[in-house]
């Protein structure tokens, strides 16, 4: 036998780890001798201590040792009853293994007694079988009188002796007889089919209804219901599933209802896309959708169970409707009106308090939910046409426009004046007028249509200007043929100077946003060079007055005294009146490019070789000549308005001062300081000018030349060219007497 302290290792543990604390306690307390003489005070309370423990541990040993004994006590009860049924139980079986035969006797009689419970069925069920037809024909006669509800309920009844039977076939597994009731109850076929039609024609007929008879679309609706009540009972139950189920009329209730709504309004009839029939086939849909609507809001809702969300369904079917009703629309050739109009009506009027946003259909009819009519890429496509559009009817009238306006250019008056005296027409106001309004009208549909337009119009203006320029340039080639026409060429011209700055000032305002005027740099710079031309054209007319004049100089008539230059003073002042008829930055520009033309055929004319000095008193004759003929010309232009830090006569004086140096040797000194000044001075000019004075040697030519070549000039980026626009006439070739080589 084992020992105690084998048996229980871990009270033997737990004594010596009590013993050691205890010392370790005792150690710590009578350490000091002082606390020695508490000795007894310890004793006495750890005997208490111990005595407490005691106690406890004994009360809870012996709680322990009831609970065992109450615990064996029960296992030795149960043992017993568990062995008591088991006797029970063999004695049971022993006295069902005796009666097993008797039980063969009870199966006939199970099997009896099913045989009797369905003939019992079969003689319940059999008055209503002999009625079936009877039933037939008078709820034919019910749907023919619109008994609906009536008709229906015998119809259910039909259905479900029916449908009873023919699943009590079906789990005894008798399909081939399914045939034979299938066919004694085809009548109900023809009943469903009656009945389903007239529900379809009242549902067809349903926004008329609810106003004038709303007890027929009620009983059709409660029918529809009956039918989904039934569909959903035979869908849970899974087991047998009759022929025609599920019926899914609530399905067919919608497809009806919107096929009607589809059919009445979109279906069937020509669409007029002409402007005027087009606006009023839209005007019909708004009249009509929105009493529809509220039909459906005021009445048919409370004719339909809620869950129907009947408002919701007709809503977004008109929605859908008209979404496809205008993209069939748009697949047509329409002209801009019509663009405009289905535009309008899709961004606008849809969403307006005149159709969706109607009072009588807030806050139920909500169309936000249902995307836009008009998708963004429809839209964009659209807008795309509608500019197209347009831009060709603009086009057509500037053609007109322009047309006109050139027409007018031969009448034998002049053009109109405004109240400051500047000639004028009104080409560009009709232009400025045409492009503003189209652009405001784009502005009623969308902002994005307005800048598709405004981009239009810049282009068309700016193409307008080509075709001005084009027409200008063949009116000027009309002219040239016989200056006589038109009579008053110079003044259209300038009217047109004025016109051009007139639509310089205008074409900022076409901007939609009024805080982003910005014009395009490719119109401003058609704008400019439209100026430009006309002010071409209007130079060439004042070189072709001057020329003749020029021809003449320099000759000894000229050098003894002629009015030539006078007779030039006065072809200047009269261009010079008519340039007053156009508004001073023009005139100022005019002006100064005519001083250019005077200065620049003066020049050329003395360039032209017709006249060598002889002498040194006709040289002086030549400067003073050339001295007063400056200084007329440009007291005539000051006097016009042009600063003598402006005029290109300045290079008369400088070219008078080369010409009348009397010392040659000095040339090349003084022909520094002009080329340094007109940089645009070639090696011929200078050349032609030595040939003039007469008395210049080879050598002094040569020094000057290369003096010259060794100083080549830059131009500066503000100097303006006078000399590189005049050509110096080619040397004469050595006379030959045959056409071999010269010697």
């Amino acid at each position: 036998a084992s020992s105690p302290d084998e048996e229980w290792p871990e009270a033997e543990k737990a004594e010596k780890l009590a013993r050691g604390a205890a010392l370790k306690w005792a150690s710590g307390v009578f350490y000091c001798p002082e606390k020695l003489e508490g000795l007894g005070q310890y004793r006495s309370r750890e005997t208490q201590r111990n005595s407490s423990i005691q106690s406890r541990l004994k009360s809870t040993v012996q709680s322990y040792l009831e609970g065992v004994s109450a615990g064996l006590e029960q296992l030795r009860s149960a043992a017993q009853e568990v062995q008591s049924v088991c006797q029970d139980l063999g004695a049971a079986r022993w006295a069902l293994l005796d009666s097993a035969d008797r039980f063969q006797g009870l199966q006939q009689m199970r099997a009896l007694m099913a045989e009797h419970v369905q003939l019992a069925s079969v003689v319940q069920v059999l008055p209503q079988l002999f009625s079936v037809h009877e039933v037939f024909s008078h709820t034919l006669q019910l749907l023919r009188g619109q008994q609906l509800l009536e008709a229906h309920a015998e119809l259910m009844m039909m259905e479900h002796l029916r449908d009873d039977i023919l699943s009590q076939l079906h789990l005894r597994g008798l399909s081939d007889a399914q045939a034979t009731v299938l066919s004694y109850f085809g009548g109900l076929q023809e009943l469903n089919e009656s009945l389903a039609k007239q529900l379809w024609d009242i549902v067809g007929s349903s926004l008329r209804l609810v106003c004038e008879d709303p007890v027929l679309f009620v009983t059709a609706v409660r029918i529809i219901e009956r039918e989904e009540k039934i569909d959903d009972t035979l869908l849970l139950e899974a087991t047998f599933l009759p022929p025609g189920r599920p019926k899914g009329w609530r399905q067919k209730f919608y497809r009806v209802l919107r096929e009607t709504i589809t059919g009445a309004h979109f279906h069937g009839t020509h669409t007029d896309t002409e402007g005027p029939g087009l606006a009023r086939h839209l005007a019909a849909l708004q009249k009509a959708i929105v009493s529809e609507l509220r039909v459906v809001k005021d009445l048919m809702v409370q004719c339909v169970p809620a869950h129907y969300n009947i408002l919701s369904v007709c809503t977004a079917t008109y929605h859908q409707a008209l979404s496809g009703h205008l993209q069939d629309i748009l697949r047509e050739d329409l002209d801009k009106q019509a663009l405009f109009l289905l535009l309008e009506w899709a961004l606008r009027v849809y969403h307006s308090p005149e159709m969706m946003g109607h009072p009588d259909l807030l806050p139920e009819v909500d169309v936000s939910a249902l995307g836009p009519l008009m998708s963004p890429e429809l839209v964009d496509q659209t807008e795309r046409k509608y500019v197209l559009k347009v831009k060709a009817s603009v086009l057509e009238w500037m053609q007109r426009t322009l047309e006109v306006e050139f027409k007018e250019w031969f009448r034998d008056e002049e053009p109109e004046t405004d109240h400051q005296g500047f000639f004028q027409s009104a080409l560009p106001v009709i232009v400025m007028q045409m492009l503003n309004e189209n652009i405001q009208v784009a502005s009623l549909i969308s902002d994005s249509l307005q800048q598709k337009v405004y981009n239009m119009a810049l282009e068309e203006l700016e193409a307008f200007l080509s075709r001005l320029r084009e027409a200008l340039v063949q009116c000027g080639k009309e002219h040239q043929k016989d200056r006589t026409v038109p009579k008053y060429y110079v003044s259209y011209l300038l009217a047109m100077l004025n016109n051009n700055l007139t639509l310089s000032s205008s074409v900022s305002s076409l901007h939609p946003d009024a805080a982003c005027r910005e014009v395009p740099t490719s119109l401003l710079a058609a704008l400019d060079r439209t100026q430009k031309k006309a002010c071409q054209l209007l130079l060439e007319e004042l070189l072709l007055d001057l020329q003749p004049l020029c021809l003449q100089l320099p000759s000894r008539k000229w050098l003894a005294g002629s009015q030539l230059v006078s007779s030039m003073c006065e072809v200047i002042d009269k261009y010079a009146k008519d340039f007053s008829h156009v508004r001073k930055p023009i005139f100022t520009l005019l002006l100064t490019e005519s001083e250019l033309v005077v200065a620049s055929q003066y020049l050329r004319a003395l360039m032209q070789k017709k006249m060598v000095c002889k002498s040194e008193e006709e040289r002086g004759q030549f400067c003073n000549r050339l001295l007063q003929d400056a200084t007329q010309l440009r007291e005539l232009f000051c006097g016009l308005g042009l600063d003598r830090s402006q005029q290109s006569l300045e290079a008369v004086f400088a070219l008078r001062e080369l010409i009348y140096l009397k010392d040659p040797a000095l040339l090349s000194l003084e022909v520094l300081g002009f080329i340094t000044k007109y940089s645009d001075v070639s090696d011929e000019h200078i050349s032609t000018l030595l040939d003039l004075r007469g008395d210049v040697s080879k050598d002094v030519r040569h020094m000057v030349l290369e003096m010259m070549a060794q100083h080549p000039q830059v131009l500066p980026e503000s100097y303006r060219p006078i000399f590189s626009t005049i050509l110096v006439p080619a040397p004469e070739l050595p006379f030959c007497l045959r056409k071999g080589k010269c010697a």
